[in-house]
């Protein structure tokens, strides 16, 4: 079986690469992929049989690859890795789960049985997975989005804002937006620490924050990062607490 790497860290490259020399049947993939875009890109033109995908990788991580897999006619097999501290995708994330993990540092027999249960992942397992441990047990670490391609999964630094619009909340990423079929109000309970309110229809990420700014006829409007300069109306009942808690940004 054709095996391709990917992990943006070159020690646990080379580590896999040797456990892989040392277990029969299996060919690793050169070049190995150091991103998550570049993943997709090898896996489309090596067609491995089987990705060991590191969950955590700036740009696209692990999950969102595996998602953008799912839309593939003959994806490959993932087996997913992780820290062994990592709190949100260590081992114990995976209990419930039928999708294929190991632990870094990997050990040989490790990793042989994650082979052997490796198989191609499915929109709903990682929508599943992208909101850790038991029920009420923390906020999601991604954002699960039906598209016209299926689920698509946005980490919750990439959010830029969430827009209520009728029955649907919009929501802004760094890539485009996305509708969510889910109350604002929801989300603002299970994201509070991350989100500010800043009008009876809007959650805006407060990292994302730049500056307010007063208009000639006396609105308030909040510049954000990563909206190429375009601003968000603050409505009067909120820009005292906005401007409270800018003050500890």
């Amino acid at each position: 079986m054709n095996v391709l790497i990917v992990d943006d860290e070159a020690l646990p490259r080379e580590r896999l690469a040797r456990l892989f020399g040392e277990l029969e049947g299996y060919t690793v993939l050169e070049p190995s992929a150091t991103s998550g875009e570049e993943a997709l890109a090898l896996i489309e033109s090596l067609k491995p049989d089987v990705v060991l995908l590191d969950i955590r990788m700036p740009g696209l991580d692990g999950l969102q690859v595996a998602a953008r897999l799912c839309e593939r006619e003959s994806p490959p097999s993932v087996v997913f890795c992780s820290d062994a501290d990592d709190d949100e995708y260590g081992a114990e994330a995976f209990t419930d789960s039928t999708l294929s993990h190991v632990s870094k540092p990997i050990h040989p027999h490790a990793l042989r049985d994650a082979l052997r249960k490796a198989e191609k992942p499915s929109r709903t397992q990682l929508a599943a997975l992208t909101r850790p441990g038991s029920e009420g047990g923390g906020p999601r670490s991604h954002i699960s989005a039906r598209t016209r391609k299926g689920i698509e999964l946005i980490p919750l630094p990439q959010v830029i804002y969430f827009i209520a619009d009728h029955k649907y909340v919009t929501l802004r990423h760094e890539a485009g937006e996305v509708l969510l079929d889910e109350p604002l109000k929801a989300l603002e309970d299970e994201f509070g620490e991350r989100f500010v309110r800043i009008h009876r229809n809007a959650l805006v990420a407060r990292e994302r924050i730049e500056r307010l700014q007063r208009t000639p006829l006396g609105h308030f409007q909040l510049f954000l990062k990563g909206l190429n300069g375009d601003a968000l109306t603050v409505s009067r009942r909120h820009v005292a607490g906005v401007r409270k808690m800018m003050q500890t940004l």
